[in-house]
C-alpha cells in the first residue's frame, strides 16, 4: 500500500501522515458497476483513489438519479467527507464506473488528521472547493444549457474517463444520469449519428468526433 500512497500522494501528503495512512487504512477493489455506497448509508470509512474511477449520483423525492461528478485517481468525496465529519447519513450513491482500487481510511481518523497534518486540511478544504465546482457545472448545465450540448459533453467527459471512444451504455444509462428520458437520448444521439459524430451499436456508443 505504501508505494501506490507515494506514487499517488506523496506529492500531497507529508511522510508522516503517508505513514499513518498506511498504518491504518486498508485496500478495497470494487469491479465496474458495483454499488460502492448507498443513500442513508451511514459511513464507517472514506476513500482514497489509487486507480480507477467513481460515479457519484444524488437521488430526488422521485427516485430519479442526477449524475454529479466522478472521481478519479488521487481524488476523494467530499459528500463522503462530509458526512464523516457529520456523522451523517450518505446523501449521494456511488457506484465504480471500472474498476477501481481505494484506501479505505477509518472515519475516526478524519477529524485527528485535520487538527494534526496541514497538508491533509488543505487536501481536505481543496476537495470540497474542486467538488463544489462541479456542482456548480451540473446545476449550470440544466438550468443554462440545450439537452444536445449536455449530451455532447457527457460523451466527451466518459470518453476522457474511459480513455476509449467506445462507452459502453445503453440510452436508457445516460438519460438517468441526464436526469432526462430515454426518447430524448435517443433522438439526440441518432442526430449524432447522422451528422458522423458517432456511430450506435447495440449497448455502446462509437466515439468518431464530439470535440
Amino acid at each position: 500500500m505504501i508505494e501506490d500512497l507515494n506514487l499517488y500522494y506523496g506529492h500531497l501528503f507529508e511522510k508522516e501522515l503517508l505513514e499513518e495512512i498506511n498504518q491504518v487504512g486498508t485496500i478495497k477493489e470494487v469491479p465496474k458497476g458495483m454499488m460502492m455506497m448507498e443513500v442513508g448509508q451511514y459511513i464507517k470509512s472514506m476513500p482514497l483513489l489509487i486507480n480507477g474511477a467513481v460515479k457519484i449520483m444524488r437521488e430526488d423525492e422521485d427516485g430519479f438519479e442526477l449524475l454529479l461528478y466522478y472521481l478519479e485517481r488521487g481524488d476523494t468525496c467530499s459528500m463522503t467527507l462530509n458526512c464523516c465529519l457529520g456523522d451523517k447519513k450518505s446523501e449521494i450513491r456511488a457506484v465504480a464506473e471500472k474498476d477501481t482500487k481505494l484506501i479505505m481510511v477509518p472515519v475516526k481518523k478524519m477529524e485527528e488528521w485535520v487538527a494534526k497534518y496541514r497538508t491533509w486540511r488543505s487536501f481536505v478544504f481543496e476537495s470540497y472547493h474542486i467538488r463544489m465546482k462541479e456542482m456548480l457545472e451540473t446545476i449550470d448545465n440544466i438550468a443554462f444549457k440545450k439537452m444536445d450540448e449536455r449530451l455532447l459533453q457527457y460523451l466527451r467527459h466518459k470518453k476522457e474517463l474511459t480513455d476509449t471512444n467506445e462507452i459502453k451504455a445503453t440510452h436508457q444509462e445516460i438519460a438517468l444520469d441526464l436526469h432526462t428520458s430515454r426518447v430524448v437520448v435517443s433522438r439526440l444521439l441518432k442526430a449524432l449519428e447522422k451528422q458522423g459524430n458517432i456511430v450506435l451499436h447495440r449497448n455502446s456508443i462509437e466515439i468518431i468526433n464530439v470535440d
